[in-house]
C-alpha cells in the first residue's frame, strides 16, 4: 500500500486526516505527466465537461494506481441520493446517478467531483465506513428535493446506519470550494436555505450586484457547518480553501466556465 506521505503523490494534493485505517486525498489540477490539455489542463477527472475521454481515463487510471483501489465516479445532479458501494463496485465503468457514495468495505474509492461545489468527506471511527458527498448549494439546502433535507442529512444518516455509529462519532472534512468572498448569489439561494432576504444572516453578506440588483455573498462551508452541527456532528475540519481565487491549483466553473474537475476521494485501507 502506498503511504500517504510517499513522494509518489503529487506535491500539492491535499491529504486530510480521517483517522486510522482510512485513506483520503483531494486532487488538484496539477500533476506532471497528466493527460488533459487546455482548458482542462492538466489532471481533469470529469468525463462530462468536453475533455477527450482517453485523457480523462488516463488520469483516472493514474489515480487508481496511487490509491491501489478502483474509484466509482458518479453522475452528480445536485440531489441527495447516496450509493452504498462494495468492493465489487471498484472501477465500474458506468457512472450511476447520485451525489454521495459510502462503503464499509476496503478496495473501493468513494469520490466527489467538484469545480466550485463543496466536497465533503466523512469517516466513521475504527474504519467502520467512509463516505464522499457532493454539496452544491442546491444539494446542501435540499432545494427542489426535500425542503431542509439535503445531501448532508441523507449522507450522515446513511453512513451512521451502515457503520452502526452516531453522528457525534463521525469525522468530517470540508474540501476546497467557491469561497465566501466569491460566491455571489440571488435571493433564491437564501430562500432555498430558509433565510429571509430582508433579514441579516450569518452566512449571507449583502452586496450590490453589477446590475444594481441586491445580491449576497454566500458562505458555503459555513452553511455546511451549521447543517452538520444540527445533525450532531462535532468533528469538522477544512473549508478554508477557495477554488475561485487559486487558478494555479484548482479548477473553477465560476471563474472559467469551461474547465476540468478535481475530486475528493476516501477509502478504507486493507
Amino acid at each position: 500500500m502506498i503511504s500517504l506521505t510517499s513522494p509518489s503523490w503529487p506535491a500539492d494534493w491535499l491529504h486530510p486526516d480521517m483517522g486510522p485505517g482510512v485513506g483520503a486525498v483531494m486532487t488538484t489540477r496539477r500533476w506532471v505527466g497528466a493527460g488533459s490539455t487546455a482548458p482542462y489542463d492538466a489532471f481533469n477527472l470529469g468525463s462530462h465537461v468536453g475533455d477527450r475521454l482517453d485523457d480523462v481515463l488516463a488520469n483516472r487510471a493514474a489515480l487508481a494506481g496511487l490509491t491501489e483501489a478502483g474509484a466509482v465516479w458518479m453522475q452528480q445532479v445536485h440531489g441527495h441520493d447516496v450509493l452504498r458501494l462494495t468492493a465489487h463496485d471498484a472501477g465500474r465503468v458506468d457512472e450511476p446517478v447520485a451525489d454521495g457514495a459510502l462503503t464499509t468495505e476496503p478496495g473501493v474509492v468513494c469520490t466527489a467531483m467538484v469545480a466550485d461545489c463543496l466536497p465533503v468527506l466523512v469517516a466513521a471511527p475504527d474504519a467502520r465506513g467512509v463516505a464522499a458527498l457532493h454539496a452544491g448549494w442546491r444539494g446542501l439546502a435540499g432545494a427542489g428535493v426535500m425542503a431542509g433535507r439535503g445531501i448532508l442529512e441523507t449522507g450522515v444518516a446513511a453512513l451512521c446506519e451502515a457503520a452502526s455509529v452516531d453522528p457525534v462519532d463521525l469525522r468530517v472534512w470540508l474540501g476546497p470550494c467557491i469561497g465566501p468572498t466569491a460566491f455571489e448569489v440571488g435571493a433564491d439561494v437564501l430562500i432555498g436555505f430558509g433565510a429571509d432576504p430582508a433579514e441579516p444572516h450569518a452566512h449571507f453578506k449583502p452586496v450590490r450586484g453589477a446590475d444594481g440588483v441586491p445580491r449576497w455573498l454566500a458562505d458555503l462551508p459555513g452553511l455546511a457547518r451549521d447543517r452538520l452541527a444540527v445533525l450532531g456532528v462535532q468533528q469538522v475540519s477544512g473549508g478554508a480553501l477557495c477554488t475561485v481565487s487559486d487558478s494555479s491549483r484548482f479548477f473553477s466553473y465560476r471563474r472559467e466556465r469551461v474547465t476540468g474537475r478535481q475530486a475528493a476521494c476516501i477509502w478504507l485501507l486493507d
